[in-house]
């Protein structure tokens, strides 16, 4: 490692399946640098099938830092996340050590890196009006939000009760529309960390195939079992529940999907959000870009680390 990359923050942005993992790790190597993951669903321990943590082989190589440190019957938000990778960042920075910070979350890996501001602390009465709200008449609060934030509307997921309610709970909380032009800009605001930023680029067409690999792949090591375990020991939290294939196989063990039907749904809800971090790819500025498909990491990790310290 140089002199001149003591203390640098590189960011890695890449779509699940892509191996953006192995590339962390080459990288990291290379840099002498810690690994901050940037992913709402690796912080929860006893979930590191379907949550996708670092093998023990890739963290025997690596320092990782927010992974498995979450008990899944308590919630995350962003905000909680944010103040922990503050926390784990500042440290790394102050011992000497690069950093590299890495994920498939755009908002995320957003607030690792910047200065995002939150609409305030949750408001737990009026999370339960409006999802009681929602079970009687959830046309009604789509209306709603609809009415007070049209742009934050169109964004949701109508389909999603936990999004929905979120939202206007952070609508109301807030007193105006969320700041859908500061979304927009998501990447223009304040940082707090100078760094540099790369997209690993996929071959779309072999992505789709990965996804497809990798959820069998979750569902022959254990997944289900996983899930079952995960349950034993008491309630689970409603956002450890959001992370694919938890809600598809607590549907298997109650009874209501079949193993393949909640392969089939697994298998879709990754793909949609293959989609949407592609198209978060598609606006981070100034971003380094690295094809990867067909390289081994090693060879990518050797790539960027000429172009981030050159």
């Amino acid at each position: 490692m140089t002199d001149d990359a003591r203390g640098c923050v590189v960011a890695l942005f890449g779509a699940t399946g892509l191996g953006k993992t192995e590339v962390a790790v080459a990288l990291a190597e290379r840099l002498g640098a810690e690994i901050v993951v940037a992913d709402s669903m690796q912080v929860y321990r006893g979930l590191p099938i379907l949550t996708n943590q670092p093998s023990a082989e890739l963290m025997a190589r690596a320092r990782f830092h927010l992974v498995g440190f979450v008990d899944p019957r308590d919630e995350w938000s962003v905000a909680a996340y944010a103040e922990a990778a503050h926390a784990a960042i500042d440290d790394i920075l102050a011992r000497g050590v690069p950093v590299v910070v890495e994920g498939g979350s755009g908002l995320y890996l957003r607030a690792a890196l910047g200065r995002l501001t939150f609409a305030g602390r949750p408001d737990p009465a009026l999370r339960r009006a409006l999802e009681a709200a929602w079970a009687r008449d959830p046309d009604g609060v789509l209306a709603e939000l609809r009415s007070l934030d049209p742009v934050t509307a169109a964004r949701v997921d109508a389909a999603n009760p936990r999004r929905v309610v979120r939202a206007l709970e952070a609508v109301r909380v807030l007193g105006r529309p969320l700041a859908a032009a500061e979304r927009g800009a998501l990447w223009r605001l304040p940082e707090r960390y100078p760094h540099r930023l790369v997209a690993l680029e996929p071959e779309r067409a072999r992505l789709r195939e990965r996804v497809d690999a990798r959820v069998q792949a979750m569902l022959a090591a254990g997944a289900l079992d996983e899930v079952r375990s995960a349950r034993a020991a008491g309630p689970l939290s409603r956002t450890v529940t959001q992370a694919i294939g938890v809600r598809e196989l607590l549907g298997v063990l109650d009874g209501e999907l079949t193993l393949e039907q909640a392969a089939a749904a697994m298998r879709s809800r990754t793909h949609a959000l293959v989609r949407r971090q592609l198209t978060w790819m598609r606006k981070l500025p100034e971003a380094l870009r690295e094809p990867v498909e067909g390289r081994p990491p090693d060879e990518v990790a050797a790539a960027l680390l000429a172009r981030v310290t050159g």
